[in-house]
């Protein structure tokens, strides 16, 4: 075939960058995988553009160093991010794009060319790249395939992941500072509940809600299931969602009568166009945004809950499902369900706190809007 003589004919060429300097390390990935990759790397393909979130977070000074390469997608899930990099960081307006692995339209020919010293894939694209062949024909030619994870089982794998590409990066010493930050964080909402055993709410998390016409999309024991649960509440879908997506039916939500319901949202102009999602991120317009929220407890799956009849309902960021900076999603669901305890918590100052200390942007509000007392 072609594309596996185009492959043989680059390896020559990915072989004689890899005798730079550098050395080399074996790495265990989230799936258990050890994979021997020249480190620090200098040339990384992100599987997924919304990694920069966590490659920011290592790499402030200059966080596209790296980068020869990436999923299109953070331009349609996040734009006003992709927004904020483009004007600080022209050049990645130049960066090679690629499709996703589950869809069928990564190129790995383009890869290859690209001569990477890895390439970072979330765990969910394990069984398309695996079905597809690229793991074996990328190692033909010397190119080491990683994956991490901050979706599938973020609050298990996030730590693991950290410290995973902190060592590729050679950040070890800020990927433990993070961590760290991270745990005093969480803890700062766990200490809490731990210390004063407050009685837990129902709490229906709804996926995306109105990116389509169909409801309700959720989440199982882990993402938003587990924070919520983390946060000082009980997940509504805990026990109906198997894994860790799902549906839950709109009966199944008026039966449960979930006492918060708490609506994941983003700004999918570039997926849904006039969609009723909402627009919550980066400085976001948190006036529209809640008239949006207000709009979706007018559906059927809403009828007549406590959560609606007693102003409990939110929205926040859709896209805390996929970063390591969970920890604000989580102070922030703690002061929606447990507003006495967590009086003085302010995620918004936690929020600020990461941007100034690891990432590369000004902070923007405009990523939780609450129908609560006017919030």
């Amino acid at each position: 075939m072609r594309v596996f003589r185009h492959l043989a004919a680059i390896a020559v060429a990915v072989v004689a960058l890899a005798s730079g300097p550098g050395f080399a390390a074996t790495v265990t990935d989230v799936t258990g995988r050890t994979v021997t990759v020249e480190t620090p790397v200098k040339r990384v393909i992100l599987g997924e553009g919304r990694q920069i979130y966590f490659v920011a977070a290592l790499d402030r000074d200059a966080p596209f160093q790296r980068i020869v390469g990436w999923r299109d997608d953070l331009t349609k899930a996040d734009p006003e991010t992709y927004a904020a990099y483009l004007e600080k960081y022209p050049e990645i307006g130049e960066l090679p794009t690629f499709g996703g692995m589950k869809d069928g339209t990564f190129d790995v020919e383009q890869a290859v060319a690209l001569k990477p010293d890895v390439i970072l894939m979330n765990v969910d694209a394990k069984t398309a790249t695996e079905e597809a062949g690229y793991i074996g024909t990328l190692e033909k030619v010397g190119i080491p395939l990683v994956y991490v994870d901050f979706r599938e089982k973020p609050m298990v794998n996030t730590e693991p992941s950290m410290r995973l590409i902190g060592k590729l990066f050679g950040k070890e010493e800020v990927a433990e500072d993070f961590i760290e930050f991270r745990k005093e964080s969480i803890a700062a909402v766990t200490d809490v509940l731990d210390r004063e055993q407050p009685k837990r709410p129902l709490v229906f998390v709804e996926r995306a809600g109105g990116y389509s016409d169909d409801c309700c999309m959720s989440f199982g024991d882990e993402n938003y299931g587990k924070m919520v649960e983390i946060a000082g509440g009980i997940n509504m879908a805990k026990d109906i969602i198997p894994g860790t997506f799902g549906t839950v039916n709109p009966e199944q939500i008026i039966a449960s009568n979930p006492d918060q319901v708490i609506i994941t949202g983003g700004n999918w102009e570039g997926y849904v166009p006039g969609g009723a999602w909402v627009g919550v991120g980066y400085g976001a317009d948190e006036a529209l945004a809640r008239k949006k929220l207000e709009a979706l407890t007018k559906r059927p799956a809403f009828t007549g809950i406590k959560a609606v009849e007693n102003g409990k309902v939110h929205a926040i960021w859709h896209q805390f499902y996929n970063n390591p900076y969970q920890f604000v999603a989580i102070q922030e669901m703690a002061k929606w369900l447990h507003p006495d305890l967590f009086r003085d918590l302010d995620p918004e100052a936690t929020f600020k706190e990461l941007h100034a200390r690891f990432l590369p942007l000004e902070f923007k509000p405009g990523y939780f809007v609450s129908l609560a007392g006017g919030e």
